[in-house]
């Protein structure tokens, strides 16, 4: 069976998706069927591993979903983009005598919301956008659509552990900014002008508090209407361009 592609982005048949994973190319999420056993089926899982792509065993209705042909139990969601490597970033971005401006994505699931905070981000010149391997948006040809190209420019960084990720930051010396309703501080009092990591949770669970442990500041935006609460994506794009603002008013290179 030769390799296809579908408008969506994804590779079905078995062997296509293992010439796929080993030629390089990168695969967001593996897709195989409940019981699909044998020598082939232990290489793939073994080569996911590997590759730290998630596998997620799922009946044959599921995968029947994505293409009614020959898909052999096995689909691969392919990513539009090339991640980047968050431990070589972040020493890069000082070495260039960048002020770094970096957004940190927990639990961001929907597409739209998540190409509309890439967009603003790019605008805004942040550096790099970080997401977990797990539980995250995929990074299709929807999501760069969305986000109006921006993704094709801006620096993603998945990482197997976001926790840990934020930590990594935190000790290279970013300032860690969660923006949640119930912070402890008008998201306008924060110093915005120093190396910034700033997170968003998702909108039902908002941010994990393993993260929230680690913040530096805790921000909110105050509500006066009745909802009590802003699309995720509206409320990335009132922080990020505070700390626009902010680094402009104190004659800071944005980029």
């Amino acid at each position: 069976m030769t390799m296809e592609k579908s408008n969506n982005e994804y590779i079905f048949g078995i062997h296509p998706v293992i010439e796929a994973i080993e030629s390089g190319r990168t695969v967001d999420k593996l897709y195989m069927k409940k019981d699909l056993n044998g020598e082939l089926a232990v290489r793939l899982q073994h080569l996911a591993k590997e590759h730290g792509i998630p596998v997620h065993r799922v009946p044959l209705e599921r995968l029947n979903r994505f293409t009614r042909k020959n898909h052999q139990g096995v689909v691969a969601l392919i990513s539009a983009i090339d991640y980047t490597d968050l431990s070589v970033l972040v020493p890069t971005l000082f070495e260039d005598g960048i002020l770094p401006f970096i957004l940190v994505l927990d639990g961001i699931t929907d597409v739209r919301n998540f190409g509309a905070m890439a967009r603003t981000a790019e605008c805004c010149g942040v550096n790099a956008i970080v997401i977990p391997r797990q539980g995250s948006v995929t990074v299709g040809a929807d999501a760069v659509k969305t986000s109006a190209g921006a993704l094709n420019h801006l620096p993603v960084c998945r990482e197997a552990s976001l926790a840990r990720a934020v930590g990594f930051l935190k000790q290279s010396g970013y300032q860690i900014v969660c923006v949640t309703e119930k912070g402890s501080v008008n998201y306008t009092t924060g110093d915005y002008t120093t190396p910034v990591a700033l997170v968003m949770g998702a909108e039902d669970v908002g941010i994990s508090p393993e993260i929230l442990k680690l913040a530096d500041t805790s921000a909110s935006i105050p509500m006066f209407g009745r909802i009590g609460s802003l699309n995720v994506g509206v409320a990335a794009g009132v922080m990020m361009y505070e700390v626009v603002r902010q680094r402009l008013a104190d004659n800071l290179e944005v980029l």
